[in-house]
């Protein structure tokens, strides 16, 4: 088997910034889309479709790798981190707790549910009330 020598951090930050860009572009339209066809309601159904979407999206992509001993640096960068972290976290989220689950560590995937949600809500209030005060 030949070895690829590593990305360079520049390299690699370029790559991820590549997805990243394509994935936000990619939200922005799924959520115009989403929202223009279930109507601009109270419920959030394009975060709930993005989220689900870049779950699946990160799924096949790992099942893809574990297909092809794991995909290259470079797709791993540019897809995983970039494209599907700039679409959505959501799908890193999913992804850390299956694997969890996987392990038969249900107890910590459970927790990781809970505190992540927990503490992204209660981040997001203080974040909110620090600002309305400043």
């Amino acid at each position: 088997m030949m070895t690829v020598p590593a990305l360079s951090p520049l390299a690699a930050a370029l790559y991820v910034a590549l997805g990243g860009a394509t994935g936000s572009v990619a939200r922005y339209f799924m959520g115009q889309a989403i929202t223009s066809m279930m109507g601009a309601n109270s419920y959030p159904w394009a975060i709930l479709g993005i989220n689900t979407l870049g779950s699946l999206a990160m799924g096949l992509l790992f099942g893809w790798f574990a297909s092809q001993d794991g995909g290259t640096e470079t797709q791993r960068l540019l897809f995983a981190v970039g494209m599907l972290g700039g679409f959505t976290t959501f799908s890193a989220f999913s992804f850390e707790i299956v694997l969890m689950i996987q392990r038969g560590a249900i107890g910590m995937a459970a927790f990781f549910i809970a505190a992540s949600v927990i503490a992204g809500v209660a981040a997001l209030y203080c974040g909110l009330t620090l600002m309305k005060d400043a």
